[in-house]
């Protein structure tokens, strides 16, 4: 039976919590002409969402400190090449591999939708525990506390180093165990096919939040 109020939310992170102040596109275009590479903003924007789709998964098995990190920017520089000469670019030298992943990095770089802190801070007093599921990288732990989340989150589970992504049922499982709870106990919010997918596999609820 469902709960009326589940003891704990999972979350979602990008298009959920926090979003780009610019696109990836704009982004990659500005700094790849540093480096010598021309290629449109508008281009990059419109193969980065499939190429993005067709990766293989963030996720890597019993990696931790610095040799995760090697294997998450080897991953994001196999899709910055490919976004690059999807869109009529060449491919990126190592420094400019360096440069976007550093600067995906940066929290000065992405915002918190305006309606996320008010609803955590009630959640949380309303005694709802709360944590995020995310396909992202270590990258995300920094920069959830920079911009002032980690306050109200309990569990930050993120692909890379849960060893597999949503839709696999496997992060949800994981954020469970950190929480001690069933997964009739629990809620996913997030915004794709793959948090629904993932969700359910897993055997919680799931509500879809769309942004835009």
């Amino acid at each position: 039976m469902t709960r009326s109020r589940p003891l704990a939310l999972l979350l979602d992170a990008m298009g959920t919590l926090i979003t780009l102040r610019q696109s990836v596109g704009t982004t990659y275009s500005t700094l790849a002409a540093g480096h010598g590479i021309e290629v449109e903003a508008r281009a990059l924007d419109r193969v980065f969402p499939a190429i993005l789709h067709r990766a293989p998964p963030l996720a890597f098995n019993s990696l931790s400190g610095q040799e995760l990190r090697h294997a998450e920017l080897g991953w994001w520089a196999e899709r910055i090449d490919t976004c690059l000469e999807a869109a009529g670019g060449t491919p990126a030298p190592k420094a400019l591999h360096h440069e976007l992943f550093e600067h995906f990095a940066d929290p000065a770089v992405w915002k918190v939708y305006g309606d996320v802190p008010g609803h955590l801070r009630a959640w949380r007093e309303l005694g709802v525990r709360l944590a995020v599921v995310s396909n992202f990288d270590s990258r995300l732990h920094p920069l959830l506390t920079a911009l002032g989340l980690s306050q109200w989150l309990s569990v930050v589970v993120v692909s890379s180093s849960a060893g597999a992504a949503k839709p696999s049922p496997r992060p949800f499982q994981l954020a469970l165990e950190e929480l001690g709870l069933c997964p009739d106990q629990a809620w996913h919010v997030g915004d794709s096919a793959e948090d629904a997918e993932g969700a359910r596999a897993a055997g919680i609820r799931f509500l879809r939040i769309q942004r835009h």
